[in-house]
């Protein structure tokens, strides 16, 4: 317990207070809790304490930059007033715009700045040999006037005498002539000393409002909305300040020698969707990397947000193209997509392109899946299986397309298209990802099938599309072999079925589509990733991220999906791929894509269905060894009535590679031969009848239904 400890203070009262017989200085005992004695705090720390508080006052700052704006704007105004006046009278102005043509080597506009300069100089040495002259010419002109004018008073003063016959009227138009002249005068001589008075506030005054529309005061002092500049229209003086104050000493010297003329610098600013576009020349010596890797400080200097301006390289040399976006229009929902709004649409594989959604300049992005094996990466939540789901969507409305499908997520994203996807795998465990490896093995011994068929032979496109594919990458799981599922190993059964597709597939419209989340060289290896035609990345993390998902020649064109912002950029993805319009000299394009709802895409696959015959959809690969070859062709037949052989053959091989992959027509008929159901012509082409094999099925004998190795 802390003991109280005394403490003797003396409280002294200036003497003048106190009368002489009483004791001035009496002691009174404290009782002090702390062991320490209480100070009294200086007065010169109190002052101090309250100068910094009323310095660091709201009210103080706000009246110091009122003063300091207003201040600045006189000043300021009387620099640009005069630097007016002074390019009027000279030829400044065309000697700097002969020095910005020079130094963007543009000798042309050089030397017509160069006549237009000989040309003012000619018409100013004329008009100062004129003012040689100009003094007797103007005395003469006053004199002949004057005489004219007296000559033309008297006349009417002889009139007037004339009409009343009084002499006297002969010089009254003079006299109130002179009369005026006078009143004239006396009118100068009163308001002249008042203005000699306020004329030089009413100077200020002019020179204030110069300065003050042109915001001709430092930042720190204008007014809080005019500071923000938020939604400030792109001007070409505004782009040219903000390359001025990029930081990059080159592009600023040369700027700064160029004057005003900074601007031809700039090609036509031109309106690009929710936004503009300008190309930018730089001048020499001056590199395009420099201006991409301060895209934060260029858009800070726009009065815009990072993700608000685009950087890419066109064709020409040292130049850059900005696309700078109406300030918060990129946080504007784009629209639905028209697979929801035209019930009407249907899909064409080879000719046809899929409504993605829109570029930044907000055209329709329509992207060509056409013989092109597809990637699509981001990090987790940014809407990566809806981009890739909505080209699913299109491409199921072509009846001739096929899909073997595996969701390595599970929760039931791709769940619409059971009854329409040949096989639908549906989980994250390494049970499912065996199941998704055998489905992709399955289609290379599919394509291995075409590849041997007759040349001229036309196959239906077979889409082997695989979502979260780096979790099949990152399986631990082996075969009874000892050979891992995952990995990238020559090995590996996942990663080496991916790349013969990658290989050979195109060729025979086996195509590989892939969604992966947050790549890395583990989860999505080189050799996987660098086989696809068509790379979309939605936001990532670092720029190496960008570079394992679009390669490196599309973020050196100024592809940059690290620098989406993730959460508020869900749905943009950068894409890199000849099946979508790129503009001339870039090598990428940013997509904003349409959200398509688990309810509308169901809507979307019941119109597909009904443009089928119908699809048995296997969940899981049949790995027996015993098979019922008969069974198996009812299965795959499903609820149509007729399917061709060759598809039948395709869901064969997918249901059992081992014991249907090498399956010819020949051994088709051999079997639907023996049971009763032979396949036979429709339309020209040889189908299978769902009726046949049925009844077939039915009758019969237990014998005869006996599996087959």
């Amino acid at each position: 317990m802390t003991e109280n400890v005394v403490h003797l203070h003396k409280h002294t009262d200036p003497p003048a207070a106190e009368p002489a017989n009483v004791d001035t200085a009496p002691t009174v005992l404290t009782v002090v809790p702390d062991a320490q004695p209480a100070r009294p705090v200086p007065l010169w720390v109190r002052s101090g304490r309250a100068v910094k508080t009323a310095v660091t006052h709201e009210g103080t700052k706000t009246a110091v930059r009122a003063v300091a704006r207003h201040s600045l704007y006189t000043f300021n105004g009387g620099r640009i007033v005069a630097r007016r006046t002074w390019d009027g009278r000279t030829g400044s102005r065309y000697e700097r715009m002969i020095r910005a043509a020079e130094a963007t080597g543009n000798l042309e506009a050089a030397e017509e700045w160069e006549e237009r300069l000989q040309r003012f100089r000619a018409a100013r040495h004329h008009r100062r040999m004129d003012l040689l002259h100009s003094p007797v010419d103007a005395a003469k002109g006053v004199a002949v006037g004057a005489g004219m004018s007296i000559g033309m008073l008297v006349a009417l003063g002889i009139v007037m005498a004339i009409s009343t016959e009084d002499a006297a009227h002969i010089i009254t138009p003079l006299s109130a002539t002179i009369d005026f002249i006078a009143l004239l005068i006396r009118i100068v001589q009163v308001v002249w000393g008042p203005a000699l008075s306020i004329g030089p506030f009413l100077a200020l005054l002019a020179l204030w409002s110069v300065g003050r529309k042109q915001h001709a005061a430092p930042a720190w002092a204008l007014p809080a909305n005019v500071r923000s500049g938020e939604g400030e229209p792109i001007t070409p003086s505004i782009v040219v300040k903000a390359l001025r104050d990029l930081g990059v000493s080159t592009l600023t010297r040369a700027i700064k020698e160029m004057g005003d003329a900074g601007a031809s610098m700039l090609g036509p600013i031109r309106i690009a969707g929710c936004g503009v576009e300008v190309d930018v020349t730089l001048p020499s010596g001056v590199s395009t990397v420099e201006v991409q890797n301060r895209r934060r400080k260029l858009a800070e200097n726009l009065t815009r947000h990072e993700h608000e301006v685009f950087i890419t390289i066109p064709q020409a040399a040292r130049t850059v193209r900005l696309w700078i976006a109406d300030s918060g229009a990129l946080d504007e929902p784009i629209g639905p997509s028209p697979l929801v709004t035209d019930e009407t649409m249907t899909a064409d594989y080879t000719k046809g392109k899929a409504p993605w959604g829109q570029d930044l300049r907000g055209d329709a992005a329509a992207l060509s899946l056409y013989q092109r094996h597809l990637l699509i990466t981001g990090l987790s939540n940014q809407g990566k299986t809806v981009a890739l789901r909505s080209l699913a969507l299109w491409l199921s409305l072509d009846k001739s397309v096929q899909f073997l499908m595996g969701d390595l997520k599970g929760v039931g994203d791709w769940a619409m298209f059971d009854g329409l996807a040949t096989t639908l795998i549906q989980g994250p465990t390494d049970e499912h990802v065996i199941q998704v490896t055998e489905m992709v093995e399955s289609a290379v011994d599919e394509m291995n099938r075409r590849i041997q068929a007759p040349p001229g032979t036309q196959f239906p496109p077979l889409i082997v599309l695989v979502d979260e594919a780096q979790v099949a990458f990152m399986c631990p799981a082996k075969d009874e072999d000892k050979r891992p599922y995952g990995g990238s190993k020559a090995n590996s059964r996942y990663f080496m079925a991916v790349r013969k597709i990658h290989n050979q597939g195109r060729a025979v419209n086996v195509l590989m589509w892939q969604g992966t989340q947050d790549p890395t060289n583990e989860n999505l290896p080189k050799l996987v990733r660098e086989g696809a035609h068509t790379r979309a990345s939605l936001a990532l993390g670092t720029e190496s991220q960008a570079r394992m998902a679009l390669g490196d020649k599309a973020v050196d064109g100024g592809a940059a999906p690290n620098l989406l912002r993730p959460g508020l950029d869900r749905g943009t993805l950068v894409v890199a791929s000849d099946g979508i319009t790129i503009p001339a000299g870039q090598s990428s394009i940013t997509v904003r894509t349409h959200y398509i709802d688990d309810d509308a895409a169901k809507a979307i696959t019941d119109r597909a269905k009904a443009l089928r015959d119908g699809v048995t959809t296997l969940h899981a690969i049949d790995r027996s060894a015993e098979h019922d070859p008969l069974a198996d062709i009812s299965a795959v037949i499903g609820d149509a009535p007729r399917v061709r052989t060759k598809d039948v053959l395709a869901r064969l091989a997918t249901r059992n590679a081992d014991a249907y992959g090498g399956w010819s027509f020949l051994d088709l008929k051999r079997v639907l031969d023996d049971a009763g159901a032979q396949p036979y012509k429709s339309d020209g082409v040889m189908v299978v009848a769902r009726d046949r094999v049925a009844h077939a099925l039915a009758n019969r004998d237990d014998e005869g239904s006996a599996s087959v190795d």
